[in-house]
């Protein structure tokens, strides 16, 4: 089967199925629709007391750079 010859009937059929199923499920009523779930975000003791480091040190110079 040669797929190049095909590929449009193959996109508007996929057109075809994709326009249906968003038919479908823009008929259901917002209360009968499945809620995600929600996530609860609680810190941590270890995320609370999380070690940051700082790094305070001036940059090279070009010659600095060259002498390594």
């Amino acid at each position: 089967m040669n797929i190049a010859k095909n590929m449009e009937a193959i996109f508007v059929s996929a057109l075809v199925i994709i326009g249906a199923t968003s038919f479908a499920t823009a008929a259901v009523p917002k209360l009968q629709r499945a809620h995600a779930p929600a996530i609860a975000t609680v810190a941590t003791k270890a995320q609370q007391d999380m070690p940051v480091v700082v790094v305070s040190a001036k940059r090279l110079t070009a010659a600095e750079k060259a002498a390594l």
